[in-house]
């Protein structure tokens, strides 16, 4: 699972301009967790991705992060190769703020690099240069930093499901030859009824042209759905709602953040407590929501439906 505490090889309060080894190749799953401070004179910084460490030739930049604040506040991504930067990408919802505190989540995927900033979700980069050839990591510009730490995963191997896990969920929407894929909608029942200290996690992508998706827990028996979790995205709204006794009851939507994006990973943990279920995305708290339904025990089925891509979903 997602973690930014359990983090190696972290280097701290390092010298702006840093150069310095990535410590072990990157692969789907790695994370790198960047901690630090915008000063109140930023113009520019930039966080590189880079194909060694010459100066000259300049070495080749897989993935070019670089925050810019005169005239229009943007972030400008691209790629560095042969000495001659290709298209620029440019994001224009600028998540640093001067004289404030940050923390940038670099996710490594199969096919991109997926960038939040403060636990919100920033922009994806599909990879221009292969991940193989990328070893070193370099800082620039006007910014201080405080930590640079790795999270080194293989686990997670995005769109690939040969790499899903079922474990405490029946495999009966997994397909039962060749690779294993989901379909949806995907039903299970859960090995454990649900119950206090019950944690289901769901792995996936949201699809590029995504509107909107749902998980939802039941009770298999009478069919009624004690946590219905809908993100919608055409509207940017996560809205959370019960319905028992064959009606629905009224919906939640208050959220600080919305957390999905068209073409984004995400692990969404569920966690049941006594008196309601929390939600994760990405290792960060997303909403609570109260139990409606009291039968906790009733609560045997999972099922997710909508515009995602499936990669793993485990429950304990």
């Amino acid at each position: 699972m997602l973690s930014l505490n359990n983090l190696q090889n972290v280097i701290y309060n390092p010298m702006i301009p840093y150069v310095g080894t990535i410590p072990e190749q990157l692969e789907p799953g790695t994370l790198i967790v960047i901690r630090g401070h915008v000063p109140c004179d930023v113009d520019r910084f930039q966080v590189d991705l880079q194909c060694g460490s010459s100066v000259k030739p300049r070495a080749d930049v897989a993935f070019h992060f670089n925050p810019r604040f005169k005239r229009t506040n943007c972030i400008v991504c691209n790629t560095l190769m042969n000495e001659k930067w290709g298209w620029e990408e440019i994001t224009y919802d600028m998540p640093f703020k001067k004289e404030k505190s940050f923390e940038i989540v670099i996710m490594v995927l199969k096919e991109k690099f997926q960038v939040a900033v403060n636990g919100k979700h920033i922009l994806l980069y599909a990879h221009r240069i292969s991940l193989e050839k990328v070893d070193t990591l370099g800082i620039y510009g006007k910014v201080n930093i405080h930590s640079i730490g790795f999270s080194f995963s293989s686990v997670l191997q995005s769109t690939q499901a040969s790499t899903v896990e079922l474990t405490a969920i029946s495999r009966e929407n997994v397909q039962k030859s060749g690779t294993p894929q989901f379909s949806l909608p995907f039903v299970a029942r859960l090995n454990s009824s649900m119950g206090p200290g019950r944690t289901v996690v769901i792995k996936g992508e949201v699809n590029t042209g995504a509107k909107g998706f749902n998980v939802d827990l039941i009770a298999g028996k009478s069919k009624d759905i004690a946590l219905h979790l809908n993100p919608r995205l055409n509207m940017k709204a996560f809205v959370r709602n019960s319905f028992l006794q064959e009606s629905w009851g009224e919906e939640e939507r208050n959220i600080t953040c919305f957390p999905f994006s068209p073409g984004m990973y995400f692990e969404m943990i569920i966690y049941c407590d006594v008196r309601e279920f929390k939600v994760a995305i990405n290792g960060v708290h997303s909403l609570e929501y109260k139990h409606r339904f009291k039968e906790l025990s009733s609560i045997d089925t999972l099922e997710i439906d909508g515009d995602i891509h499936l990669l793993e979903v485990r429950s304990w």
